[in-house]
């Protein structure tokens, strides 16, 4: 999750923006960079590694200028290295960018072919490129930048600035976050609030579409259309805090927001976006010698782990035991050393993962540690390290963490079969392309479900008992959905695969029972529609969670059903996790529990 900074200032910016984006070092990063405007030129200095690095360079070369643009950078395209650093600059054009531009290998040819010269391997440059091409080909700045958002897909945050107007920062947000601040003769941009607090506490938020131009006395922001549009000013208070709830009422539902963004952080990790290939980096676990593969992990991390089995069964010809940790080093299970384990934690420290750890150590298994902390326990017992790199998970209930769980997890299920030749390279290139897509499909269905959940969720509210219902990976998805759904609301919900509906759980169906089906237009669909058909029969009322396809092929009565876009089966399960979240979230504050530190609970478990 890379961090962005920019000033409009009267005074010199540079060591401004430094601190800064200190602010922002929390979300992860590799290189920095920082670029200014000195006497109608750009200018700027870059460094590997830690900020103290950048701020060794400034320190041997200073950097003038009052307006400038910063950035953490967290590699996605490219190696961490100064040239693929940013500020990325073409032709008088310099530009920041968090996030994946996901056409950005079509855009490239088509620029090399009208006579472009590249000199990174990022995904940002092709920005620079375009807005350099259309500023030759005659358009101002604000139709250049109106024009380049045009032809870019992806879930991306923008900074930009020209070198013949150093009064002017633009910026665009499509997904990941950005926050405007307001100052007294000066403007500031940032990704978090937080960035932002020693400068001014007034900030009005992007929303996604906008496009924003930052002069000295305040800024004009746009839609997507180039409609002038207007977001509210609002007093933050991140200075009181480590990381601020932005515009959000609580951490829990700026996590779920954060979830495109947070997702292509760990995508950049575990994929080549240039060459449509999954990074190797199984480290000390070879899956094509393992002859098969033990899963363990508590709560949401075990039912990411379920969504796993499935992923490395199918692709991997991997056959895996799976259990929740506190019953698996009691099993007594028959362990072979040749084989394999993955123990997956959001931080790290979780008791009964930990214990079965070392209980599959003593017996010989090469261990791979899924975790969102490398410094923790769990990933120092290990050999091979996965960091998921969701960055701070303050709510308790697990949403970013586990989506970024499963997104690691379908990376490694794919690595493991294109070691195991159970993937071509043509299956390989075709599932990392549906990888590349889900940080935009994501945030296009967080704009878009929010008010029929809510309004879902408050009839929800008054509900004692929930049932979830799928198949395939949308059972453990129906697990995870009445997990949260409990866990937040506390109300009793159970979730089921679907096929064991008429084996006990139909008898409590009734007028009163909702019955949640996650049931995207797949493989299974006919049959769980099926068993939609039995709740119906019953007087269940049905909450259909479908793609188009699905909603139209079905022709029962529901009590709702929503909608979300037709995606692959591979990315399915972190889409359909939006829904179920959202939908605890809002039940939860209907209710008037406390959403972020529910009662009996803990963010770390580290007792058995």
């Amino acid at each position: 999750m890379c961090g962005i900074v920019g000033i409009v200032g009267n005074q010199p910016v540079a060591g401004r923006l430094v601190d800064a984006l200190k602010r922002l070092e929390y979300r992860g990063y590799d290189s920095a960079g920082v670029a200014t405007i000195v006497d109608g030129a750009l200018a700027r200095r870059r460094a590997e590694g830690k900020l103290f690095n950048l701020e060794k360079r400034l320190a041997e070369e200073p950097l003038a200028g009052t307006i400038g643009i910063a950035h953490t950078r967290w590699a996605t395209h490219g190696a961490p290295t100064e040239g693929n650093a940013h500020p990325h600059f073409v032709d008088g054009v310099a530009v920041v960018h968090n996030g994946i531009i996901e056409n950005f290998s079509e855009l490239k040819d088509e620029l090399i072919a009208d006579g472009a010269t590249f000199s990174t391997q990022t995904d940002t440059e092709v920005v620079a490129q375009l807005l350099a091409k259309y500023r030759r080909d005659g358009l101002g700045r604000r139709e250049a930048m109106h024009a380049m958002l045009r032809r870019v897909t992806g879930a991306y945050a923008l900074a930009v600035i020209f070198a013949d107007d150093p009064s002017t920062i633009m910026a665009a947000r499509s997904g990941p976050p950005l926050a405007i601040g307001h100052g007294h003769g000066e403007m500031f941009l940032g990704s978090d609030a937080i960035a932002l607090a020693p400068f001014t506490n007034e900030i009005s938020y992007l929303v996604d579409g906008d496009w924003a131009i930052l002069g000295r006395d305040g800024a004009h922001i746009f839609d997507m259309d180039g409609n002038r549009v207007e977001r509210p000013k609002q007093v933050s208070s991140a200075a009181a805090y480590l990381i601020d709830k932005g515009n959000h009422r609580h951490f829990m539902e700026k996590e779920i927001h954060e979830q495109p963004e947070a997702i292509s952080h760990a995508l950049g990790h575990y994929v080549d976006f240039l060459e449509h290939a999954v990074r190797p980096v199984a480290g000390g676990i070879d899956f094509a010698k393992v002859p098969s593969l033990a899963i363990s992990a508590c709560g949401t991390a075990y039912l990411a782990g379920l969504v796993g089995k499935y992923w490395f069964e199918r692709y991997a010809r991997l056959p895996v035991e799976i259990d929740v940790a506190s019953e698996f080093r009691y099993r007594e299970i028959p362990l072979n050393p040749e084989s394999a384990a993955l123990f997956i934690s959001q931080s790290g420290e979780t008791a009964d993962t930990l214990a079965s750890l070392r209980y599959c150590k003593e017996h010989g298994l090469k261990i791979g540690a899924v975790v969102n902390t490398r410094e923790s326990s769990i990933a120092r017992e290990s050999d091979a390290v996965f960091p998921i790199l969701a960055g701070p998970e303050i709510g308790v209930a697990s949403t970013k963490a586990f989506t970024c769980q499963l997104t690691v997890l379908a990376a490694l299920a794919i690595g493991a079969g294109k070691a195991r030749g159970t993937l071509t390279a043509a299956d390989e290139k075709a599932l990392v392309r549906h990888l590349a897509e889900m940080p935009r499909v994501m945030a296009g269905v967080l704009n878009t479900i929010q008010p029929s959940i809510e309004q879902l969720a408050r009839d929800l509210s008054k509900c004692k008992d929930v049932l979830y219902l799928g198949r395939g990976t949308s059972y453990p998805l129906a697990m995870e959905g009445a997990l949260k759904l409990k866990e937040i609301s506390y109300i009793h919900a159970e979730g089921y695969a679907a096929g064991e509906l008429k084996h006990g759980p139909i008898a409590l169906i009734d007028e009163n029972m909702p019955v949640i089906v996650i049931a995207p237009h797949d493989r299974f669909f006919e049959k769980t529609v099926s068993n939609m058909q039995e709740v119906a029969a019953r007087g269940g009322r049905i909450i259909f969670i479908t793609d188009a396809k699905g909603a139209a092929a079905s022709k029962l009565e529901t009590m709702a059903t929503i909608v979300l876009p037709d995606v692959d089966e591979v990315i399915a399960p972190m889409i359909y996790s939006l829904p179920i979240q959202l939908l605890a979230y809002h039940t939860a504050v209907f209710m008037g529990t406390d959403v972020d530190q529910p009662r009996n609970l803990a963010k770390s478990v580290t007792v058995e």
